[in-house]
């Protein structure tokens, strides 16, 4: 069986995964899951939709042709399959379609958010890269050379005795609909989520260029990480590798300091 590239592909609705990576959550995915090659994935929910092994598409849900997107998910699929889309491709970016209407459901007006901020629109990649994985055991996806760049910069802390730990990298738009629509639910509104988390479609980890950085035995994405060894290591180093700090204190997009946050500009 031919080794599958480390990347995962991605559609406006769905995410073709390599087989291996995701967790089973019945005993039917772990069977559909243990001889797959690829693992379709929707978005929105994370639901698997279809396991690809040596004899075909296996549906895991009713009615798979019916699912939103399917036609560009199997198409990408076919690309994978017959290697179009192995090693390092240029990087291709999703449209935005379809943002523009779950901001306004949101009550955010996206002219005048990126007046406000002077954040601008982040497409999703149509690839990332696997760069490891995080602290909880879950693949860390970035562009390639965001990838390559984390790889060096966590090689070169540990040399230094400095543990490094991602906490997370790429975030689809449908993940980040997440957390306001969770945060909503907790009582909180729009504009005290956007005091601390970027409006869907707007957050740097939509690019793959982004990641959340811990050490170990420190909490995630707490502005307590500024006092360890870990951080002065990162402002000393990290432009070295191509990172830089996006949301220092008063920052000019109004979000809270984010000393944890570091975003790939390239070297």
């Amino acid at each position: 069986m031919r080794s599958l590239p480390a990347l995962l592909t991605n559609t406006a609705d769905i995410e073709l995964w390599p087989g291996g990576l995701l967790r089973a959550r019945s005993n039917a995915d772990a069977r559909a899951l243990a001889q797959a090659r690829w693992v379709l994935r929707r978005k929105t929910d994370g639901r698997y939709l279809a396991a690809v092994n040596a004899q075909g598409v296996l549906p895991l849900v009713p009615h798979l042709m019916r699912e939103g997107g399917i036609d560009d998910a199997l198409d990408a699929l076919e690309r994978v399959e017959h290697g179009r889309l192995r090693g390092h491709q240029p990087v291709v970016l999703l449209p935005l379609s379809g943002l523009q209407l779950r901001l306004q459901q949101l009550g955010i007006d996206a002219e005048q958010y990126e007046t406000d901020t002077g954040l601008a629109l982040e497409a999703e990649p149509a690839q990332l890269r696997l760069a490891g994985f995080d602290r909880y055991r879950r693949p860390l996806w970035l562009l390639h050379g965001a990838a390559l760049a984390w790889r060096r910069l966590q090689l070169h802390a540990a040399r230094e005795g400095i543990a490094l730990e991602a906490i997370s990298g790429y975030r689809s738009h449908d993940y980040q609909l997440g957390i306001f629509e969770r945060k909503r639910a907790r009582g909180l509104s729009v504009q005290e989520i956007l005091q601390v988390n970027a409006a869907p479609g707007y957050s740097e980890h939509h690019s793959g260029l982004a990641l959340d950085i811990s050490s170990p035995g420190e909490p995630p994405a707490e502005e307590s990480f500024e006092a360890t060894p870990a951080f002065a290591w990162l402002l000393a180093n990290a432009g070295e590798h191509g990172f830089r700090l996006s949301y220092p204190r008063d920052n000019p997009h109004g979000i809270v300091y984010e000393p944890w946050h570091w975003y790939w500009t390239g070297v």
